[in-house]
């Protein structure tokens, strides 16, 4: 009865409307900047690995950028995708691609107007992101809309895509790879779809992270910015590496994947074999929702990072920012997604859900054995999904944080909450866990996307009058 509570606020909130609001963001801001994620993609990419010298903030631009990477590249990349395309069929895939693309010109605006208007005091600490420049871009009588978000961002983090959904991530992939056949099952709980087996593997592996989570939560934004820098960048490396070593291997096969994501995101039945529930509207939801989720662009997470770095050039952090949207979606995203229609992974009949069904598709699509393929699989799962329980504490104590006034009190006894979050998050239901998420990005992306085209004026104004200063250096 819960799930299907759930399920039913969720297709309220990621309904028609919303999907729409988003993409019709993106577009609006792609135009006002001049389609600037083609154009000025080179300066984006060079940007992103070349910090300011004399900038103000508490980290270096690259630093919270890896940050805000480690929160979005995470299960959204392996899972979600997974779970996009088995509800939407191949060409969820499509919509992700889509809502990515004008995503990066949102992304651009939300770092850039992050630090535009953020706040620094006396002592170099640095609060920025939509809550700011909700009420001091949009005027005070909208301050109500900032503490909206900021609600939805700390909820966010706390029950949905912070803990919950990564720590479920880590360990179904634990389990699938080291006990696939359940043979160490301690106990079970919930009945029918909503069952779920707790094993010794569960357990452990639950532990483990929640421990590893907790004394790098503790340290706050410098510890998990260090730890986002080594992990992040080494993770993704391999990954992209193993996807294109699978699209080296199967060349044959990708002009009939790229058949069935395109067809599939127009004529679904067409690709799906007559499958139940695989429809247009099912395969635009399923693939921009869960392209928001991987992403988060419009969700307006990735400028509460961006605010605090080292720059004192809003523009220039608006492309770096944006650059997290090319490397997500356009590239990882991209890759697992061609993996899994390759391989066929994604049908029902073979009974995966979530990891397993990416965790299938490497094992027969890699050039190794079958353990071998899983275990990397597993490994990075594993990583990205560490680094965004990190990211997302931070995202959450920031908007504490802003609710709170500065007291620093809530924010510690937060802490504890959502390290407890991540305790008990392998024991809910894959289904209520991936639909709680859900909910609550769509609840936090529309204040946010409101300030962002309330805001559009703004962006155009500080692209042009950026590009126009630096001309003669770029």
């Amino acid at each position: 009865m819960i799930t299907d509570f759930l399920v039913t606020i969720d297709d309220l909130v990621w309904g028609v409307p919303l999907i729409v609001l988003i993409l019709a963001c993106g577009v609006w801001l792609t135009v006002r900047t001049g389609l600037l994620q083609v154009f000025h993609l080179g300066k984006a990419l060079k940007f992103m690995v070349r910090n300011e010298e004399d900038g103000h903030g508490e980290v270096t631009s690259f630093g919270a950028l890896c940050t805000a990477l480690s929160a979005t590249i995470g299960t959204g990349n392996i899972v979600g995708v997974a779970s996009a395309i088995a509800a939407g069929g191949p060409g969820a895939l499509f919509w992700m691609e889509v809502a990515a693309f004008f995503g990066m010109a949102t992304k651009y605006a939300e770092g850039l107007l992050a630090v535009l208007y953020r706040d620094v005091d006396d002592k170099g600490h640095v609060l920025g992101g939509p809550f700011y420049y909700i009420e001091k871009g949009m005027g005070k009588g909208w301050k109500w809309l900032a503490k909206c978000f900021a609600v939805f961002g700390t909820l966010a983090g706390l029950l949905g895509i912070g803990t919950i959904t990564q720590i479920n991530g880590i360990t179904s992939a634990a389990q699938t790879f080291f006990d696939p056949n359940k043979s160490g099952a301690l106990f079970t709980l919930g009945s029918g779809d909503s069952q779920v087996v707790i094993t010794v593997t569960t357990v452990v592996v639950g532990l483990l992270v929640t421990v590893c989570a907790a004394l790098v939560v503790i340290g706050g934004i410098q510890r998990i910015a260090k730890v986002s820098e080594i992990i992040v960048p080494f993770m993704a490396i391999i990954y992209v590496a193993c996807g294109v070593l699978i699209l080296v291997c199967n060349v044959s096969a990708i002009p009939g994947a790229l058949y069935q994501i395109v067809v599939g995101a127009f004529k679904p039945e067409a690709v799906a074999g007559g499958i139940v529930g695989v429809t247009i509207k099912a395969a635009m939801q399923k693939g921009v929702a869960r392209g928001i989720f991987s992403n988060e662009a419009g969700l307006g997470s990735a400028p509460i990072a961006a605010a605090a770095a080292q720059t004192k050039e809003p523009v220039r952090q608006g492309l770096v920012t944006m650059t997290g949207t090319f490397i997500d979606t356009i590239i990882i995203c991209t890759m697992t997604g061609l993996s899994i229609v390759i391989t066929g992974a994604w049908q029902p009949e073979l009974g995966l859900e979530g990891a397993g069904i990416t965790i299938y598709a490497f094992q027969n699509a890699l050039p190794f054995p079958e353990q071998v393929g899983a275990f990397l699989l597993m490994l990075c799962l594993m990583f990205f999904a560490f680094t965004t329980i990190l990211g997302w504490d931070y995202y959450a104590e920031r908007c504490l944080e802003y609710l709170s006034g500065g007291k620093m009190g809530p924010v510690k006894v937060y802490r504890w909450l959502y390290i407890a979050a991540v305790f008990v998050g392998p024991y809910l239901t894959v289904k209520a866990v991936w639909t709680i998420a859900d909910i609550f990005n769509g609840l936090m992306a529309i204040p946010n996307i409101i300030a962002l085209l309330a805001l559009s004026g703004v962006v155009a104004k500080e692209t042009k009058s950026y590009f126009d200063r630096k001309a003669h250096l770029l």
